[in-house]
């Protein structure tokens, strides 16, 4: 197989250009091609000579990701691609779209980092199905033009990236860090880095380096229950990683670089959605600059807890924000079309 044109960094694909006898300023055109113009074959970089398109054709593949299936949720605010890889593997990724009744509306891609995910929560379709492989971080900048190229297309601008689809972004470090650089470039896509989320379920070494990384990027901390046992017996990392040095781990973050963790909470009826998990939730994070992002369970066939209902997660938020906790309770999206992350490529 030929490199994917997008494992390159403007220097590498430069360089690439370059080596075949062409000015330097071919390599420029390439990188605005691809991240300005959102061009994703050869034949549409029509500033560009016929040998040259013929020869990017020839030695580098432009073919990331191959849609399977695009399901749009019945009020078309939802939109799911199932993608399938260049060795047959399969991945999704989910474009949200949420109204503003003032300023710019918002239109959020869900990506992923890996095929599978072997952090194994329970409660997680993708962690149902074991981890595969590691995504190459082209293959995660390919989700984003994708996303922002089929917005483009209906007049509407892609405002913020969250990885939080298939596979756990802190297992695959490199390359998802590689590819968020790729896409904040500059010279490039120029996606602000405050407009991007990566989500963990909380690989503590990891959070520790990303805290010293210097980087404006969101930080999202799966946690889901606030004692050990309960949330081991959904995350299985809590085993090795215990809630109290996550914690710590999360001041420092917030210590080091002064931004605002969320924490993310699936509402399990009779699980982790009572006043008692939110007043222990709520002295676990006192003093730390943070916001609880909770949603109903977004229930999968391997797990067989229900999703709360609205008047139990009410209680839950009014419970956190009495003890000095903000708490958003998000809505359902795209429920139809099992847009939760993992969903249709295990059902596929």
């Amino acid at each position: 197989m030929n490199p994917l044109i997008y494992d390159f960094d403007f220097a590498e694909l430069a360089a690439r250009v370059k080596s075949w006898g062409e000015p330097k300023f071919r390599g420029d055109q390439v990188w605005d091609g691809l991240y300005k113009n959102l061009w994703t074959k050869p034949e549409e970089f029509t500033n560009l000579s016929k040998s040259l398109r013929a020869k990017m054709g020839e030695l580098l593949s432009f073919d990331a990701l191959t849609p399977i299936t695009i399901q749009e949720s019945k009020d078309g605010d939802t939109q799911k691609t199932l993608f399938e890889l260049h060795d047959g593997q399969r991945i999704e990724t989910v474009i949200m779209h949420y109204e503003r009744e003032e300023g710019q509306d918002r239109n959020t891609v869900c990506i992923s980092t890996q095929v599978g995910c072997g952090m194994g929560c329970k409660f997680c379709a993708t962690g149902q199905m074991g981890f595969k492989r590691q995504l190459s971080s082209g293959e995660i900048v390919a989700q984003v033009v994708y996303a922002a190229r089929a917005l483009q297309d209906v007049d509407k601008i892609l405002t913020n990236v969250v990885v939080m689809g298939m596979g756990e972004p802190f297992h695959n470090y490199d390359a998802t860090l590689e590819a968020l650089a790729r896409l904040n470039d500059k010279k490039g896509f120029n996606f602000g880095a405050r407009r991007f989320t990566i989500s963990t379920v909380g690989l503590v070494p990891m959070i520790w380096k990303f805290a010293e990384e210097g980087l404006q990027y969101n930080l999202a901390i799966s946690l889901h229950a606030s004692e050990d046992e309960l949330r081991s017996s959904m995350l299985p990392i809590n085993d090795k990683y215990p809630i109290n040095k996550l914690l710590e781990a999360c001041r420092y973050y917030v210590e080091k670089t002064s931004r605002k963790l969320t924490f993310e909470w699936a509402l399990i009826e009779g699980v982790n959605d009572t006043p008692e998990q939110a007043h222990i939730l709520s002295r676990k994070l006192k003093g730390l600059m943070c916001h609880v992002n909770a949603i109903p369970l977004n229930t999968t066939r391997g797990f067989h807890g229900r999703s709360t209902s609205s008047d139990r997660a009410k209680i839950f938020k009014e419970t956190l924000e009495d003890n000095g906790i903000t708490c958003s309770i998000r809505a359902h999206r795209g429920i139809d079309i099992q847009a939760g992350c993992g969903q249709l490529a295990s059902r596929e």
